[in-house]
């Protein structure tokens, strides 16, 4: 005999009318017989609800024995439930929606945020005695004996809190698999278990408290989880601007909320439950005859909005924006807070319920992107990924380049473009990154300096330099590796650390690197955030000591980690790990600590302003101590309009690539001109100029309304030996 109607989501029987309902028409019970019934019926309906309100140890039988395990463990989580709910992903505006994250779209509400009507209405569509029962309803388990066992339409006895309990179990995480699945299976077992959690847990909670959670966690169909998944399903509004109709129309889903979905199901059904609960609203004294009239006149219009999920669910007109959700993404997946395996913490993110504000700024990312736009266009096999930071937090504002993200096919002529979901801005997920070329004698500068040599340390600076690593081919002199200067004319002849760094004098710089060795400037690389993501470099780093290249940025890098190095710089020395996030909090409203910026000072204050000194002389701007005479860069100073600035240029060999990364006291941004497919694609010189003002421009804009702010001097020791 099957007592009892499945609910939310479970099967239910054919409705009168339908063929499988009028294959065989029922016998005509006799007297005797629908006597027997009865008295069979009202046995089984005290049996059952005597083994709700008995204490387990009392009841027998292999169906309570098997719920004993599940009880003992249930308490807790029936008292401080966590059902998935979605994760919000903002902009650095705490308003402008990103993107969302979720298995379940669900969002838990209090009951002051749910319409009053929303209330009523759950009650009368699903337990218009909630009120009255401890969580058993006696009475509704008789008359649904009663009815089913004369072989009528199949009638339901769960109530309001007994139903919540089978959604509680069913999303219980401490259960396995097979426990949440025997949790929705309709047997006589699982509904004398319900009925004893039931009556224990109206014991501990208030009736506004379990019908909150019960709201909170019923599926409402159309993959919306919760009153307020629903509301926006349906509405595209709050729970608590729910009108009469309206509410009425969402409690009426829940017996059968996908077969009665108004969205993708059945409208007329919806109708029809809309109907009964209005009818129900009126028994219950909750409105009038006349206000269900007026409710039940009223056309059905659904307004659906569906959240987005994942990055590449950013808003169409920000595309753009996916790298940086993407590179927020792969951040989430590194941080312990959320878990101890990047599976786990991904899945915390899709279940956890967070609200996360992140650093990036729309108005700095629009810009970085018009910008990169100008050097290259979505249609060119090129790309100028461009990323900007704060110095003293790491928090990252953009991340930009010519590229939609997007997993929308490519013209079949270049299959690899305008549309990716590769990293291209922060590396990783098989993003390697790109050479920087002269960006890296910072590194080399920074360890000279931290070595104890000042910025006056001279060199007789050659057209090309014998050095003592082996070498081969047209880069060697005797078995010797020789780089050559790019411009001898400019760059040959006696050099300081000033005017080598602003003119790029290779020879200069590894000759440094030699006096100090390659080791030095390697590991100065990594403690200012430079990742080997490439497999041949993580090999190079096996053997650093032969690595005399180093010095002229043949490893590859991004635009991010380039930008986030000299922030360091520029922060005097306080090394920040990229951050994409200003505030976390959880479903709870309680902050995470995650979000804080994770910094330490990795050098001496003296000579990162030392080496900031140096920087000035590319960018056209005199040093503290009047010794820059040239640079790569000299417009740039112009385009910031005479406020601080510093950078670096970069071409890698034969200009395959051009780098250029800028900075003052607030910001800090570097771009990379690449074929990113195809690195016999060389870029040329000629966009070095375009690269430089991408950024200069970047900063310039993003500064304009910021006040101006200098670079400290470095200590007459520290620049000049004495």
């Amino acid at each position: 005999m099957r007592l009892f109607r499945a609910r939310n989501g479970t099967a239910r029987h054919a409705r009168r009318g339908d063929p499988a309902g009028a294959a065989r028409p029922p016998k005509r019970p006799t007297l005797l017989r629908r006597l027997g019934r009865f008295v069979l019926c009202s046995l089984l309906a005290s049996v059952a609800v005597t083994a709700a309100v008995l204490p387990l140890g009392l009841l027998g039988g292999s169906a309570v024995r098997t719920g004993v395990a599940v009880w003992e463990a249930l308490p807790k989580e029936l008292g401080t439930p966590r059902a998935p709910q979605i994760s919000y992903v903002y902009a650095n505006d705490g308003k402008t929606l990103i993107t969302t994250f979720y298995d379940e779209n669900r969002r838990d509400v209090p009951l002051t945020q749910i319409a009053p009507v929303m209330l009523q209405a759950v009650v009368a569509a699903e337990d218009i005695r909630f009120y009255e029962h401890r969580g058993v309803d006696s009475r509704s388990v008789l008359r649904a004996l009663v009815s089913n066992s004369r072989g009528r339409s199949q009638q339901g006895a769960s109530t309001l809190t007994m139903q919540y309990v089978r959604n509680a179990l069913k999303n219980d995480p401490s259960l396995t698999p097979q426990q949440r699945v025997d949790a929705g299976v309709d047997t006589p077992a699982r509904k004398l278990r319900e009925m004893r959690y039931a009556v224990e847990l109206e014991k501990h909670l208030s009736k506004p408290e379990i019908l909150n959670r019960y709201l909170n966690i019923a599926y409402f169909g159309a993959g919306a989880y919760g009153i307020y998944a629903a509301s926006q399903t349906y509405f595209s509004k709050t729970p608590a601007e729910l009108t009469l109709p309206e509410a009425a129309l969402i409690a009426g889903l829940l017996q059968s909320p996908d077969a009665d979905n108004p969205a993708t199901g059945d409208r007329a059904a919806a109708l029809l439950r809309r109907g009964y609960t209005l009818d129900s609203m009126v028994k219950m004294g909750k409105i009038t005859t006349g206000e269900a009239a007026a409710a039940r006149a009223q056309p059905l219009t659904i307004k659906q909005t569906q959240p987005p999920n994942n990055c590449v669910a950013v808003p169409p007109q920000h595309t753009d924006w996916g790298f940086f959700c993407d590179y927020f993404r792969q951040w989430w997946n590194n941080q312990p807070e959320f878990g101890t395996t990047p599976y786990e913490r991904d899945d915390e993110l899709r279940t956890g319920g967070y609200t996360i504000v992140t650093s990036l700024d729309p108005g700095v990312q629009a810009t970085a992107l018009a910008q990169s736009l100008g050097v290259y266009g979505y249609g060119n096999a090129r790309s100028l990924p461009l990323a900007v930071v704060t110095p003293g937090s790491g928090r990252v504002l953009a991340m930009a380049v010519n590229r939609h993200f997007s997993l929308d096919p490519n013209p079949p002529e270049h299959p690899s473009y305008p549309n990716t979901v590769n990293q291209l801005v922060g590396g990783g997920g098989g993003v390697g990154g790109y050479q920087a070329g002269s960006t890296f004698k910072m590194f080399t500068m920074l360890a000279a300096l931290e070595a104890g040599k000042p910025l006056s340390t001279s060199f007789n600076a050659p057209g090309r330099l014998v050095t003592h690593w082996p070498g081969s081919g047209a880069g060697s002199c005797g078995g010797r590796w020789c780089p050559a200067n790019a411009s001898p004319s400019w760059m040959n002849g006696n050099r300081s650390m000033w005017n080598a760094f602003g003119r790029s004098v290779n020879t200069y710089f590894v000759w440094l690197e030699e006096q100090i060795g390659v080791r030095r400037v390697v590991d100065m690389a990594k403690r200012l955030g430079i990742q080997f993501r490439a497999s041949g470099d993580q090999a190079m780093v096996a053997r650093v000591d032969d690595w005399g290249s180093f010095t002229l940025g043949n490893a590859s890098t991004t635009p991010l980690d380039l930008a986030n190095a000299y922030a360091a710089v520029a922060a005097g020395g306080l090394y920040c790990q990229p951050l994409p996030v200003i505030s976390i909090t959880d479903a709870d409203g309680k902050a995470v600590s995650a979000a804080a910026p994770k910094c330490r000072q990795e050098l001496d204050p003296d000579v990162a302003a030392a080496a900031t000194d140096a920087a000035r002389c590319p960018v056209g701007k005199g040093s503290a101590y009047g010794r820059c005479d040239g640079g790569t860069a000299e417009a740039v100073s112009g385009i910031l309009g005479g406020r601080p600035i510093a950078g670096k240029t970069g071409s890698s060999e034969y200009n395959s690539t051009e780098t250029f990364v800028g900075f003052t006291p607030q910001l800090a941004a570097a771009a990379i001109a690449v074929n990113a497919d195809n690195p016999n694609d060389n870029v040329g010189d000629g966009v070095s100029s375009a690269v430089n003002s991408a950024v200069a421009q970047t900063l310039a804009a993003t500064l304009r309304w910021q006040p101006v702010q200098g670079f400290p001097a470095p200590s007459r020791a520290r620049a000049l030996g004495r």
